[in-house]
């Protein structure tokens, strides 16, 4: 047991990437599409290209999207709406008109006018009810037909029979001054407007289910192909009847094929899969080894790729049309923000290689979108400032839109019939791709890592730590500053990340802001308090700043990667002074007492800022500099570094150690700089 223990320690990194590389490839076998790959490739508007294809079986040839929209609309607008009829509404209406009747005419009429005038109202009411009096006005032609429903009965008339309640007023004027005295008409009328409400109302609810069931039934096929028949001869164009034909054996080919052989469709998904994982997994080791140890990172690349993907599946499930929509290009800008450039490509082509599967026209959709993957890793750069991305975006809608015209002129061979509508797409997509801000912010957030607009915040010298810096310690401020602009300069010489080490010098030695005044860079005059400690005493102090810097930093919540820095810019390098003055005071000396505690430097960054910062620090030391004594000392300070292993862990060569010392040459002997004298 303890065996097995020690082994899945030792092997726990690995473990972690195996365990990684099979819920990826499960995910992505889950969101794929459960339909076997049709073998047969076939463009619109193109000359099929394989051998003469005939039917391999008996398939229904199925109708395209515009001929059912066709039947659909034709339904809807032949569909016969359905009103209900409330047959209670005539006897309330009776009601009421007596009650008011009554209350109106109590003594002023003759018994036998009172009467009549009650008859003529009460067949008013039956007439206007005969049909029915409907609430609203309606769209509907005069000769529509309608059915009426009234209760569990439903009956067929026409809709100009139903009368519209605005309508009332004036069929009761009508009949009034026909038929009852001039001296009551007035108040007549008034009565049956208040009595005579709407008994027929319009029943959505029951139009649209009768329309849903005639749409439901529409037959999706138009005819049958035998197997055996000739569908397409080799070097016909795809159009028309063929083009149709052509997609009804591809839907049919695909549900045949993946319902009779489900478990080698997933064996061949997860083949495919797995080898384009496979080869992330090599790329990451052997160009990008730094990234493959790392597991936070691997682990942000794949949830990249897996996001893609479930993104794609949605919108192809919920409509294909919307695929262009999709901001994939938002993919390398992410990863170029937070690795290289090189990186953010090979990952968007392989997630590609993924979405294959799932998107139609997938030839067009695969050129479009690795051009624009292109585009974006070559336009999308120094992201910190905000016009960048937004002349960047724009660069890419506009190579979406000429892609896409291209395609549809070859497939179409004009533009008359191109829905513009679709253009639109690639504009969202664009506007969409602007998210990519706030997702670089949410992913720092998630998952500890740095981008560049975070390393442009953390380099503004009115930042609360580096104020305090150089309130506090205003000659370590100053040496920052210096390492900084030499480090930088050395960066962008030999290809490293320039940004990075700026920022990482600029905090190098906040460690110092504790006991400033025991570092000979704050010391206002000659005298140094360390030289009256023990040297072990000394040593300490100067060792303790890359402790105490670690502990600042993290309480200032600086990220991971500019704290490495703080921790390996000594690497495992002596207190040479006071190692010395031990050794000069005892005879002996224990260089573990005087070294620093490390890591060496694991990068050609943070192995850049170790060359500047002993180089910038020992050239205080210099008197009377020349560009001789300058180019000699920095050779000497940096072959002891090699001669000690500083940079054994660093992927960095010797060419490129070469360069670095030459630009700091360069940049000391125009620090150092002497003027002429001018005559007073």
């Amino acid at each position: 047991m303890k065996n097995l223990f020690a082994l899945f320690t030792r092997n726990q990194s690995l473990i972690y990437k195996v365990f990684l590389y099979i819920i990826s490839t499960v995910l992505v076998i889950y969101l794929l599409p459960k339909g076997g790959q049709f073998k047969y490739d076939f463009q619109k508007g193109k000359p099929y290209q394989d051998e003469n294809l005939y039917a391999p079986f008996n398939f229904t040839i199925k109708k395209d999207k515009a001929a059912i929209d066709q039947e659909i609309e034709a339904i809807r607008s032949n569909s016969t709406p359905y009103f209900e009829l409330n047959s209670n509404k005539a006897k309330e209406a009776k009601q009421d008109f007596n009650t008011l009747f009554e209350n109106a005419f109590v003594d002023s009429l003759y018994r036998t006018k009172k009467r009549v005038a009650k008859e003529i109202g009460l067949n008013i009411i039956n007439s206007v009810y005969e049909t029915g009096v409907i609430d609203e006005t309606y769209s509907f032609e005069k000769d529509k037909l309608i059915y009426l429903k009234n209760g569990n009965e439903v009956s067929e008339t026409v809709f100009s029979k139903l009368i519209p309640k605005a309508k009332i007023s004036e069929i009761i004027s009508r009949r009034i001054s026909t038929n009852a005295a001039p001296d009551i008409a007035s108040l007549m009328q008034q009565l049956l407007n208040r009595s005579i409400v709407a008994n027929v109302t319009y029943d959505a609810r029951l139009t649209e289910s009768s329309v849903a069931l005639e749409i439901e039934a529409i037959n999706p096929n138009r005819g049958i192909i035998e197997k055996g028949a000739r569908i397409i001869a080799k070097g016909e164009v795809v159009e028309g009847d063929k083009y149709q034909i052509l997609n009804s054996l591809q839907d049919k080919y695909r549900s045949e094929v993946f319902s009779k052989n489900n478990y080698w469709g997933i064996l061949g998904y997860s083949m495919l899969v797995s080898l384009v994982f496979v080869m992330l997994f090599l790329f990451l080791k052997k160009y990008r080894a730094e990234i493959y140890s790392h597991n936070t990172k691997v682990s942000f690349i794949f949830f990249n790729i897996i996001f893609m993907v479930f993104i794609t599946t949605m919108v192809v499930k919920y409509d294909a049309t919307y695929v262009y929509v999709i901001p994939l290009c938002i993919l390398p800008i992410i990863l170029k923000s937070f690795f290289d450039a090189r990186l953010g490509l090979f990952v968007h082509v392989l997630t590609l290689l993924l979405l294959g599967f799932i998107v139609p026209n997938s030839f067009e959709f695969l050129f479009l979108q690795i051009i624009a993957g292109i585009v974006t890793i070559l336009t999308v750069s120094e992201l910190y400032k905000r016009a960048n991305l937004f002349i960047s975006v724009g660069q890419i809608t506009l190579i979406y839109i000429i892609g896409y015209f291209a395609f549809y002129i070859i497939q179409e061979g004009n533009i008359e019939l191109i829905e513009w509508k679709n253009f639109a797409y690639f504009v969202l997509c664009g506007l969409i791709t602007l998210f990519a801000f706030p997702l670089i912010y949410i992913y720092e957030k998630i998952f500890g890592l740095v981008s560049e607009v975070s390393l442009l915040e953390l380099s503004n010298t009115n930042s609360s730590l580096l104020k305090e810096l150089s309130n506090k310690a205003p000659g370590t401020f100053h040496h920052s500053l210096n390492v900084a602009n030499l480090s930088e300069a050395a960066a962008n010489e030999i290809g490293a990340n320039s940004m990075l080490v700026r920022v990482a010098a600029l905090y190098h030695d906040i460690g110092k802001i504790v006991n400033a005044s025991n570092f000979t860079e704050n010391q206002l005059n000659s005298v140094n308090v360390l030289d009256e400690l023990a040297p072990k005493e000394s040593a300490k102090i100067i060792i303790d700043h890359v402790i105490k810097g670690v502990e600042i930093a993290r309480k200032n919540k600086l990220p991971e990667r500019v704290i490495d820095f703080i921790r390996t810019h000594h690497g495992t390098s002596l207190v040479y002074y006071f190692y010395k003055k031990e050794e000069q005071l005892h005879g002996v000396a224990n260089e573990d007492d005087f070294r620093y505690p490390g890591p060496k430097p694991f990068s050609k960054e943070t192995a850049i800022l170790m060359m500047a910062d002993s180089v910038e620090a020992a050239s205080k030391s210099l008197k009377e500099p020349t560009s001789t004594k300058i180019d000699a000392f920095v050779e000497n300070i940096i072959n002891k570094q090699m001669e000690q292993g500083q940079f054994i862990n660093a992927n960095v060569t010797f060419k490129e150690i070469e360069i670095i010392k030459k630009v700091l040459k360069k940049k000391l002997n125009n620090i150092y700089h002497l003027r002429v004298e001018y005559p007073e």
